[in-house]
């Protein structure tokens, strides 16, 4: 994407859609907790595609199945399948299809397609208002992190970072999502560490840098998403928050850059706790020219003070964490463990 493009066209956005929030887009405190309303099986869930096209025609077959296999009708964006270059529709058609489906009665909760990039394209175009009379659970990751901060930072509703429709509904997952979202139960997220034949458990594996304990509300998800988004109106406020990150294929010093710009615009001198998933293929390319991730990572969290650890199941990984975006827990540094202090869902 041409960065003079993309801000060239947030501008003209900004000052010609009609639906645009202008007074929610200059809000600089996020708003009281606003909690989505429960679902159940046999209610309707929306697919929309906010980011990039999908190019397998096949990949909207698999999501419907399997969010029919999950126990929901679905209803498809009315622009799900189309291309605007790498983008799945116009900045346009796809804040259109969000807004609808937040604005549809009949629709009890949302899950995006994929992930990508073009996310950030139609923040401006969202309609704030409306969603914040109309809460309901909206599930994606990677890309989706720009509206889970976006839609937290303008109207306070808990989101949910997990698997998008279009990924892995392995059986952890479907377990995930039964318990987060069927049982509402005030679930611990521990890392699951299947037993292999090597005398040493090796998959899934979490580091604790700094032990302890502490409780706040937790917030993150794709870390150059989260960059990208640094000093503009929907970056979420992390003061005492528990931060989790997660990315794919960045080199490490692509991760330096943007930890330094997390530690410059002050984001990581206000939070309490850290947790950093997994960053698949973020190998060092130079050899010995590089830092590694963990050295990184020891630059900038170490310093804080603060429980700290690495590893999550959080990420671009089949079984995935789902992640409960505004919602208040307690994270266990030595133990590597986080866990929901309440409801997030209302009747």
């Amino acid at each position: 994407m041409q960065k003079r493009a993309f801000l060239k066209s947030l501008g003209l956005l900004a000052g010609s859609l009609p639906f645009v929030s202008l007074d929610s887009a200059a809000k600089t405190q996020t708003p009281d907790t606003l909690l989505p309303k429960a679902i159940k099986k046999g209610d309707t869930v929306g697919l929309v595609s906010p980011s990039s096209a999908t190019a397998d025609r096949m990949q909207f077959t698999f999501a419907k199945e399997a969010l029919e296999a999950l126990g929901f009708k679905v209803k498809l964006g009315e622009n799900l399948d189309n291309r605007y270059g790498h983008l799945a529709g116009t900045d346009m058609e796809r804040a259109e299809d969000l807004n609808r489906m937040f604005a549809d009665s009949e629709v009890k909760a949302i899950i995006c397609l994929r992930g990508g990039s073009g996310a950030n394209r139609i923040l401006p175009i969202l309609d704030y208002a409306m969603i914040a009379k109309n809460p309901k659970p909206i599930l994606g990751y990677s890309d989706i992190t720009a509206l889970h901060c976006a839609i937290h930072s303008q109207t306070g509703m808990v989101t949910f970072h997990g698997p998008n429709g279009s990924g892995s509904w392995n059986s952890f997952n479907v377990k995930q999502f039964d318990q987060m979202f069927f049982a509402q139960e005030k679930m611990t997220f521990k890392n699951e560490q299947p037993k292999g034949d090597d005398l040493v458990v090796k998959a899934n594996r979490i580091q604790t840098m700094r032990g302890g304990r502490v409780e706040g509300k937790i917030l993150g998800g794709n870390l150059t998403v989260l960059a990208a988004l640094s000093g503009t109106a929907y970056y979420p406020d992390f003061q005492d928050a528990i931060m989790f990150i997660e990315d794919i294929g960045e080199d490490p010093y692509r991760i330096d850059r943007m930890m330094s710009t997390l530690m410059l615009n002050g984001t990581l001198g206000k939070i309490k706790g850290f947790i950093f998933g997994q960053c698949s293929d973020c190998v060092p390319g130079g050899g010995y020219g590089s830092l590694t991730v963990d050295q990184v990572m020891d630059d900038y969290i170490l310093p804080l003070g603060i429980p700290a650890y690495t590893g999550a199941m959080i990420g671009h990984l089949p079984k995935q964490f789902i992640v409960p975006v505004g919602a208040p827990v307690q994270m266990d540094a030595d133990a590597g463990t986080f866990t929901m202090l309440e409801s997030v869902f209302t009747l």
